[in-house]
C-alpha cells in the first residue's frame, strides 16, 4: 500500500495557519483540505477525533506565544514588558490570542494554581528581588497583573474598530503601578507588625 502523502503534521500546520487568520471556528476537515490542496479523504484519517486536533491545535499555539513573548520581552524590565508583550500579541495574533484565553485549562480549581500553570516561576523571583519585597508579595503582584493583562488584553482583541494600543498600554501601566504601591503598602505594614511584635 503506496505512503500517503498528507502527513499528520501538515494537517496541524493548516488546521494552525486556519485558527490563526480565522478563528479555531474555522478549522473544519474542508477547509484543512483546501488549506493543503489535497481531497478530504487523507484528512478523515487524521480527524477522526476533532478534540485530538483542537488539542494539537492549542498546543502548537502555547509554543507560538512562548517564543513571541520571549522575543518581544526586555530582560532590563521583564515584569512590565511580559504584560506588554501580551497586548501586543492580541493586537497582532487577535484569533491565537482568543484562543489562548479561552481553552479549556482542566485541573485549576484555585487562583494559585492558575498563577502555577500560566506563569513562569522565576518571574516571582525576580520581582522580589527588583523591587525588595518578598516572593510571596511578588507573586500575588504577578497574579494581579496576570489577571489585569488577560482581562484587557481581551476586551483589546474583541473590539471594533480598536482601541488604541497606546491607550491600553497608558491604562496597563495604571494598573502596574497601583498594584506595586500595594504591594509597598503590604511590605510596609508587615514591618510595622513585626517591630511592634518584637520581644523587648
Amino acid at each position: 500500500m503506496p505512503k500517503q502523502r498528507i502527513t499528520k503534521e501538515m494537517v496541524v500546520d493548516a488546521a494552525f495557519e486556519i485558527a490563526r487568520t480565522s478563528g479555531m471556528e474555522q478549522v473544519l476537515v474542508k477547509n484543512i483540505a483546501d488549506k493543503i490542496g489535497c481531497s478530504v479523504q487523507p484528512i478523515y484519517s487524521y480527524c477522526q477525533n476533532m478534540e485530538g486536533l483542537r488539542q494539537d491545535v492549542i498546543a502548537k499555539t502555547n509554543q507560538f506565544i512562548q517564543a513571541f513573548i520571549m522575543a518581544s520581552i526586555d530582560k532590563n524590565d521583564l515584569f512590565r514588558t511580559t504584560g506588554k508583550s501580551y497586548i501586543q500579541l492580541a493586537k497582532e495574533e487577535p484569533h491565537l490570542f482568543k484562543l489562548f484565553i479561552l481553552h479549556q485549562r482542566n485541573g485549576i480549581s484555585s487562583m494559585n494554581d492558575l498563577y502555577l500553570a500560566e506563569t513562569n516561576p522565576h518571574v516571582a523571583d525576580f520581582i522580589a528581588d527588583s523591587l525588595n519585597i518578598s516572593v510571596s508579595q511578588a507573586r500575588q503582584l504577578h497574579l494581579n497583573m496576570l489577571i489585569y493583562t488577560i482581562g484587557i488584553g481581551t476586551i483589546f482583541s474583541v473590539c471594533t474598530p480598536g482601541i488604541s494600543i497606546d491607550e491600553i498600554y497608558t491604562q496597563q501601566e495604571f494598573a502596574y503601578k497601583a498594584f506595586i504601591n500595594q504591594s509597598m503598602t503590604d511590605k510596609e505594614g508587615s514591618q510595622y507588625e513585626n517591630e511592634n511584635n518584637c520581644p523587648l
